[in-house]
């Protein structure tokens, strides 16, 4: 069985405990403790505490997405829906890492340039699906607004989701985002 590497393991460490106790509450001598390594190991990889928050936020799921996977050709809706589906699918895999880096992005500038920066890359795959789906979506205006508006939806619900009590509900509510948005770019261009 191959051996996990010290690095990963410091991470691994370092989401767990500050899942359970908080960034400022967890010296990293426990961390060291917990991936099994000399607390000068995790000082030489991370040489303040705050970059293992910007190292967690590499390790949330990637947003490149195969469109080819997801886009429905004349459907925006539709390509949208596949899109949120496929994002869900892979948040689902961290609901713990992105809840503790939403909540820590309060307090640490290179946590939330960090996931500003993903947030950009997000608008820009959801104007990407809206053009490759929306052959009558001509005004530039109405998609980065579109993608904008969904994007920040998207990232509401990704970061309330851990404490969401009614999941279903934020279904209901993409839902209607969605049509709003299709609806919208429809008659943008000229549809009934």
């Amino acid at each position: 069985m191959e051996e996990i590497p010290a690095r990963e393991r410091i991470l691994t460490a370092a989401e767990e405990l500050f899942a359970e106790t908080g960034f400022e509450a967890t010296p990293t001598s426990k961390i060291a403790e917990r991936a099994g390594v000399p607390k000068g190991l995790v000082h030489y990889y991370f040489k303040r505490k705050p970059d293992l928050l910007v190292a967690l936020v590499e390790r949330l799921p990637d947003e490149r997405i195969d469109l080819s996977g997801v886009v429905v050709d004349g459907d925006v809706a539709g390509s949208l829906r596949g899109l949120l589906a496929e994002l869900d699918r892979r948040r689902q895999e961290s609901l713990v890492l992105s809840s503790l880096l939403y909540r820590e992005a309060d307090t640490h500038h290179t946590v939330r340039d960090a996931l500003q920066s993903r947030f950009r890359k997000l608008v820009g795959l959801i104007r990407k699906v809206i053009m490759a789906a929306g052959s009558e979506v001509q005004c530039k205006a109405d998609v980065d607004s579109a993608a904008e508006l969904l994007a920040l939806a998207v990232s509401y619900q990704h970061s309330v989701a851990r404490h969401a009590a009614e999941p279903e509900l934020g279904s209901v509510t993409m839902e209607r985002e969605l049509a709003f948005i299709s609806d919208a770019l429809a008659l943008g261009a000229g549809a009934p």
